[in-house]
């Protein structure tokens, strides 16, 4: 007979470790919501070269930190204790950022 296993996933202890570790990452999306508007903000003139690629800089930067924080919220501790929608807002930013760079 087996004995049974206690649970590793207090549904208690789930209320604070999301504080603990959607923090950090809320803190990490702030820069890529900084740049995805920045990007968003600034207008090039239709010859100005300098400032569409200022534009698509910026946009790369804000993707290239949405799919950093999307690749901490798949480890399997963030994965196990978050809810999926912490995947939308860094999916949905990243997606904003590259139509911005490719309309520019």
């Amino acid at each position: 007979m087996r004995l049974p296993r206690e649970n590793i996933d207090l549904s208690e202890d789930r209320g604070c470790l999301q504080w603990v570790l959607g923090i950090p990452l809320a803190l990490g999306y702030i820069p890529a919501v900084f740049t995805c508007y920045a990007a968003l903000t600034l207008r090039a003139e239709p010859g100005d070269e300098v400032m569409r690629d200022t534009v698509r800089f910026m946009s790369g930067c804000s993707l290239v930190l949405c799919l950093v924080g999307l690749l901490v919220t798949i480890t399997p501790l963030f994965h196990r204790t978050m809810g999926r929608w912490w995947f939308a807002a860094p999916f949905l930013l990243a997606t904003v950022a590259y139509f911005r760079a490719q309309t520019v």
